[in-house]
């Protein structure tokens, strides 16, 4: 699709000039820097290996314990749909959590780091 408008003219570039290459490998080193990895892997490798955990149990005990699996619980519901709908919870759950603890631990201290990066400190 074309466009009518004129080309921009080349006038002064007014936008603001980024970090260079070497701010960025110093932000990077910093203890701040690193205090925020640490934050951020500290609750999301656990939580990660957890949910794959109970996924693997799901999709095992959906193989090898048929009998349990299918065990009616109320109606036509059985074990397995509780705990596949389970799946589904416990992911939005995580997600829940994670957004919590961004909101409060990890943007804090990234919006820190990217305001002194972006004012050259």
């Amino acid at each position: 699709m074309t466009t009518d408008a004129p080309p921009p003219q080349g006038g002064p570039d007014t936008s603001p000039a980024g970090p260079t290459t070497e701010q960025f490998v110093e932000v990077q080193e910093s203890a701040e820097f690193g205090e925020l990895r640490r934050a951020h892997r500290s609750f999301a490798f656990p939580l990660t290996i957890a949910f794959i955990a109970w996924y693997l149990l799901y999709v095992l005990m959906s193989n090898y314990a048929g009998g349990f699996m299918g065990t009616k619980l109320f109606g036509n519901i059985n074990v397995a749909l509780v705990f596949g709908l389970a799946q589904f919870l416990t992911t939005f759950l995580i997600a829940w959590f994670y957004s919590r603890h961004a909101a409060n631990k990890l943007d804090p201290k990234a919006a820190a780091i990217k305001s002194r990066l972006e004012a050259g400190e």
